[in-house]
């Protein structure tokens, strides 16, 4: 086969960045592993999508349903589901699926692949193996759409926003939430999520908390929390035992990266360095939605999307225009500012952070060559919450530098 724009991946990132693709005259290929377009939104049967998208709240499902009917009437769309790729070559994918193995080479290629939740492995969580350890996603899956219990006293460790609603969810369904332990002093959740599906609830949430140990042989028995200090060492006087049957992990999402090869790969997202205009290192390969940094709303993740897919678009096109680097650099109050690279020009261009501590009544600050260009207050700002900021580039040519100044001062 052969395509101008290959999009990876039929979430909300791919088919918000196909159809503006599409709309810039771009013929279009999107490849699903899964039998259906939408992605992780099928099993978020909880509303709260689409206020800023569509100006209407909808469910995971409803929200998914819309974009997929407008991919499916658009002509220039080629939908590939139950299709998995095995290899991502010089312009170039191989792929597996009903049609068989085969290549699709393309001019511009959009990974919109999301994430993966990280597991008990990968936080090295102590104590005994038994049956009831899940991540969130697996009990979302098994609750809403399988339609089965996973257990009657649960155990929440991590304060992501899928383990708080989920929270909601098992309460809703019968069972006891006994806690919901996070080892950072702030929630890397939703405020509005800690509100709705926690304190509605009654259901308790620790911070500076963690699981010691699991117990239990054939099914989980109980764990042994307790407290730790800044550097995240226990403190093994505050060791205590709660009783449960289920521990669920919201420990935070890996961009699914392991396929793509030659690209730089940020530590602290774990996503793509990408510049402006989302290309990564290989300027063929582009990078949107979860895959690129974990957001903190649907509706971001297709809007993403959808300026993604015109970038790629025009690339392919051969329309998009570079210029002059100018790097993008920030303190240490920044978890990171994105995108990494910015062009000289004159347009305003829109950037997005996450803050690495709580902030209150503070300026956010962009300076080039000591001086300050833009500036943004904030009343709150919390790590759990994506923020943006824009600003013009005209006269920069040097490096930009975001610092956050504390107390209004500027």
């Amino acid at each position: 086969m052969e395509t101008d724009v290959l999009i990876i991946g039929g979430g909300p990132a791919g088919m918000s960045s196909a159809l503006a693709a599409s709309q810039n005259g771009s013929k279009v290929t999107l490849v699903e592993r899964d039998k259906v377009l939408g992605g992780i939104l099928n099993q978020c049967i909880h509303n709260g999508f689409g206020l800023h998208y569509f100006d209407e709240e909808l469910t995971g499902p409803e929200f998914a349903h819309r974009f997929r009917k407008m991919v499916e009437k658009d002509k220039n769309i080629t939908v590939l589901t139950d299709t998995l790729v095995t290899e991502i070559g010089d312009k170039e994918v191989s792929v597996m699926g009903k049609g068989g193995v085969f290549n699709i080479k393309c001019k511009a290629l959009i990974l919109a692949m999301g994430c993966h939740e990280r597991t008990a492995g990968n936080i090295s969580l102590n104590g005994t193996r038994p049956m009831g350890i899940l991540t969130a996603g697996t009990v979302q899956k098994m609750v809403n759409i399988d339609g089965k219990m996973v257990g009657k006293d649960i155990v929440i460790l991590g304060s992501g926003d899928i383990g708080l609603i989920m929270a909601r969810r098992l309460t809703l369904e019968g069972a006891k939430v006994h806690a919901v332990l996070e080892i950072n002093s702030t929630s890397s959740g939703l405020k509005r999520n800690i509100l709705q599906c926690l304190d509605d609830f009654n259901i308790p949430l620790y911070y500076n908390t963690t699981i010691f140990e699991v117990v239990g042989k054939d099914r989980v028995e109980g764990v042994y929390y307790g407290q730790v200090d800044e550097n995240y060492n226990r403190i093994e006087s505050t060791r205590k035992f709660l009783k449960c049957d289920t521990v669920v992990l919201s420990v935070g999402l890996v961009p699914e990266m392991q396929m793509v090869k030659g690209v730089k790969i940020n530590p602290k997202t774990n996503g793509a360095f990408v510049n402006e205009h989302y290309q990564t290192e290989k300027e063929w390969i582009f990078s949107c939605g979860n895959i690129l940094h974990v957001h903190d709303l649907v509706d971001n993740v297709a809007l993403e999307g959808k300026q993604v897919g015109l970038f790629a678009s025009l690339y392919a096109q051969k329309k998009l225009n570079n210029g002059n680097l100018i790097k993008v650099s920030h303190s240490a109050d920044f978890s990171y500012v994105l995108p990494y690279t910015l062009f000289e020009g004159e347009e305003e261009v829109e950037v997005k952070f996450r803050l690495k501590k709580k902030v209150v009544k503070s300026w956010i600050v962009c300076l080039s060559q000591g001086n300050i260009i833009a500036k943004k207050y904030v009343l709150a700002g919390v790590p759990g919450e994506m923020m943006t900021f824009k600003f013009s580039k005209k006269g920069v040519k040097d490096e930009i530098i975001f610092e956050v100044r504390e107390n209004g001062k500027i």
